[in-house]
């Protein structure tokens, strides 16, 4: 593909982490470069009511997005997902690739709900631990959708911030404080940020160096998804084995 990659980003008003960690994961790509445009939705704190509200202005960002000739479409706001119930990532994705293509567009789709379920499924995990920074029934959710995909979530926390600001500025330390207190025994993969909001991509590499186990993040599997959906190589170094999966597969 020529030229930079045009990556479109749907992304609650109050996020300000996904236009900082995509780029950083995407810069280190070996061969494809990237340029970054996203539409905002209006969202303060993460409720059930926000979320709804949020949603609902989805139709607009991908006009605009479409109207900036992206290659592809990143819907980045997870549990806005996981919150309308089993399977409603594939619901989401195919309403925005039928939006796009009635504009004339085949931008590849994908959700960062659907990118998780993606990335731990390429990685063969069954057994999975999360840390996520929602409120509890919010974060029951999150538990709820992926064990709805086939995931088996053996222990999970929630840090209780909604507050999608705050979500951004939730120290590292706080965020491996919860990883460290999972029980992580038999478990397959850690998910130390189910969330775009929550800063985690100083953590990856570290956590899994740490814990011995495949960790990633919303980001990372965001990342990884796009660069599949795009037929690009995945091998990118300092994020985890998942963003090293065709580096593993040549050696």
């Amino acid at each position: 593909m020529p030229g930079p990659i045009k990556v479109g980003l749907v992304v609650p008003s109050s996020n300000v982490t996904v236009e900082t960690e995509m780029p950083r994961i995407l810069r280190r790509h070996p061969e494809a470069s990237f340029s970054f445009h996203a539409s905002r939705m209006r969202m303060h704190t993460v409720s059930p009511e926000q979320l709804r509200a949020m949603n609902a202005q989805r139709e607009r960002c991908i006009l605009e997005l479409g109207d900036a000739g992206v290659d592809a479409v990143l819907y980045a706001c997870l549990v806005a997902l996981t919150a309308g119930g089993p399977g409603e990532h594939r619901r989401v994705e195919s309403a925005v690739a039928e939006q796009l293509a009635a504009g004339g567009s085949d931008a590849v789709v994908l959700s960062s709900a659907g990118a998780l379920c993606e990335g731990l499924r390429a990685l063969k995990a069954q057994r999975i631990a999360l840390v996520t920074p929602y409120m509890r029934p919010l974060a029951q959710q999150v538990v709820d959708y992926l064990e709805a995909e086939g995931f088996e979530v053996t222990d999970w926390r929630a840090l209780e911030v909604d507050d999608n600001l705050r979500v951004g500025r939730i120290p590292a330390d706080l965020v491996m404080k919860a990883a460290r207190d999972l029980d992580l025994e038999g478990v397959d993969a850690l998910v130390i940020s189910a969330c775009m909001q929550m800063p985690s991509l100083d953590l990856v590499q570290p956590a899994e160096d740490e814990f011995e186990i495949p960790v990633v993040s919303a980001a990372t599997t965001g990342a990884y998804t796009l660069l599949r959906k795009l037929g690009l190589r995945v091998d990118i170094p300092g994020a985890g084995s998942l963003l090293r999966a065709d580096a593993r597969s040549s050696t």
